[in-house]
């Protein structure tokens, strides 16, 4: 468990820095956006902006999510990141759209702009959001929120190369198209890259079983172990990330003592943490009751008990 406390103090760390370095691109690319005249460094300066946004979101929810649990908060902030997730992925898809309009307005109607100030700025871009994407990358695996502030800032990296890409293309030859077709394409694939972490985290605030759980196995495994007959009305779910979670009844074999039930309770613990992740298990132990022995039981079926 102190483990996962400090993956979440060096996050908060690395984010709270890739803040730092975005509010400086943000800052730059606005000045340099209204002296140039240019849209494209503007445009830009507001995707970096929402990078901020982001990044402070994101920041805020890692920080809560580190809190203890407490009686009024019994499984903590841990979902704070999960809806910082989905929050961030849903404002990433607003601005692929919002690009794909303004590149179909600009494709049509160029603009001439000096491109000095958007080769350089574009540049000072490229680098610090290279920074900031290294900063969060290793984070960015197990993370889902993680991940999210991790796409803004790889797509701002893109972004600001076909920024860099379209200077060079208007100073050398004034091909002024280029730049909103490469926006354009960069949105699209923000889209895509969105809607999956807008999946995953509807999955989990959905409470739905982990994909890479097979219930049928799991049940396997719980009716394999000595004294267990029967599990039945199971749930699986994710708290966070992190943390698989498992409730279930058990008919025990026979009508044993407590002391026999936790012994069997603690091997089954430490079978399917192993085979299967799982951390949380509560099982309630029955023996010869009455009831729906559906391994997932609805809640109308099951209104009798």
């Amino acid at each position: 468990m102190s483990e996962h406390h400090h993956h979440h103090k060096v996050s908060g760390k690395n984010l709270f820095l890739t803040i730092v370095l975005n509010v400086i691109i943000t800052v730059s690319q606005i000045v340099g956006g209204i002296i140039s005249g240019s849209l494209a460094l503007l445009s830009d300066a507001m995707h970096n902006f929402s990078d901020v946004l982001a990044l402070v979101i994101a920041y805020a929810a890692n920080r809560l999510a580190a809190r203890p649990n407490s009686e009024s908060k019994t499984f903590g902030y841990k979902r704070a990141e999960i809806i910082a997730a989905l929050f961030n992925a849903s404002v990433l898809v607003g601005i692929a759209v919002f690009l794909i309009v303004e590149a179909a307005h600009k494709f049509y109607h160029p603009e001439a702009i000096n491109s000095v100030w958007v080769i350089g700025l574009g540049a000072l871009s490229i680098v610090l959001n290279t920074a900031s994407v290294l900063l969060v990358k290793d984070d960015s695996h197990d993370n889902m929120n993680i991940k999210a502030a991790y796409l803004h800032l790889l797509t701002d990296v893109m972004t600001s190369v076909a920024v860099v890409g379209g200077g060079v293309l208007m100073y050398y030859f004034g091909i002024f198209w280029i730049d909103p077709l490469i926006s354009a394409l960069i949105a699209l694939y923000l889209i895509w890259a969105s809607f999956g972490i807008i999946k995953e985290s509807l999955t989990v605030l959905m409470q739905f079983t982990p994909s890479r759980i097979d219930v049928d196995k799991v049940i396997k495994a719980i009716e394999a172990e000595e004294g267990v007959k029967n599990v039945h009305h199971i749930h699986i779910w994710k708290l966070d990330d992190n943390h698989i979670n498992l409730e279930a009844h058990l008919d025990m074999s026979e009508d044993m003592p407590v002391s026999q039930s936790n012994a069997i309770i603690e091997n089954l613990e430490h079978k399917l943490h192993d085979m299967f992740g799982i951390e949380h298990t509560t099982f309630q132990c029955e023996f010869n009751r009455h009831d729906d022995k559906s391994k997932i039981v609805n809640k109308e079926e099951h209104t009798h008990e």
